[in-house]
């Protein structure tokens, strides 16, 4: 993978980071190939502030991995969606009484 010093780091723009946190830290670039590359072997390993936010990183990534022309496996953690947690019954019991 190449090199990212702070310099070139700080020339990127953020639509240019799969993730950025409420504080603007940029997380996972996706600049180029290698580092979109390196974002998807890391996805598992970042922390993630919401649910909502590892989502929109899980698409960023997987449409610069596209734009790139890197074949992501079917099987990949990236290219599973997880699904939101639900109760185990959703039916409602009868009022009144």
């Amino acid at each position: 993978m190449a090199e990212l010093d702070a310099k070139d780091r700080d020339r990127l723009r953020s639509t240019q980071f799969a993730y950025i946190d409420s504080k603007g830290g940029e997380h996972l670039p996706i600049h180029d190939e290698s580092h979109v590359r390196n974002a998807i072997a890391r996805f598992n390993q970042t922390d993630f502030e919401s649910e909502a936010a590892k989502q929109r990183a899980r698409r960023k990534i997987l449409n610069a991995a596209e734009k790139h022309g890197i074949d992501v496996d079917k099987d990949s953690i990236i290219r599973q969606a997880s699904t939101p947690r639900r109760a185990a019954s959703t039916k409602r019991k009868p009022s009144g009484g």
